[in-house]
């Protein structure tokens, strides 16, 4: 299976192929920013249970457990995210190959291109579910209360 060198068939394979790379830089850039929530969740669950370790108060040991458990769920929210986004991201790679591939090769394979977009737009959108509901846990767990 020879692939054709025409240039116009191998400009015309790029132009289909570059549509789906916008939405990889979307992907690519909500995962830094779940990355970035994911690490301040980390470092803050580490501070609450270095407090809680520390604390001979009940009423505070209750409640920096109460928070540990929330931001346990939030880490797990944002993992969840991350893989969506990840299988996203792989879809759409797929996606651009398989556009090239039968642009280029002549291969009738527009089938896969059309099931692998949607299955990656489908990701894209329960990730952004998923992120919906770990920012409104992250909001509920605000105390609005002042502080002495």
């Amino acid at each position: 299976m020879a692939l054709p060198v025409d240039a116009p068939s191998i400009t015309h394979g790029i132009q289909l192929a570059v549509a789906p790379v916008f939405l990889l830089t979307a992907v690519a850039s909500m995962i830094g920013a779940v990355a970035g929530r994911l690490a301040r969740i980390i470092d803050r669950a580490r501070v609450v249970e270095d407090r809680v370790e520390a604390s001979r108060d009940a009423a505070f040991v209750e409640r920096g457990r109460f928070e540990l458990q929330r931001l346990r769920t939030r880490g797990m929210l944002a993992n969840a995210c991350i893989a969506l986004l990840t299988l996203c991201g792989f879809l759409i790679g797929v996606t651009i190959i398989v556009l090239f591939l039968g642009e280029t090769s002549g291969l009738r394979i527009s089938g896969w291109a059309v099931g692998s977009f949607l299955a990656g737009v489908c990701c894209f959108l329960a990730a952004l579910l998923v992120f919906l509901a770990e920012t409104y846990l992250a909001t509920r767990l605000l105390d609005f209360r002042l502080r002495h």
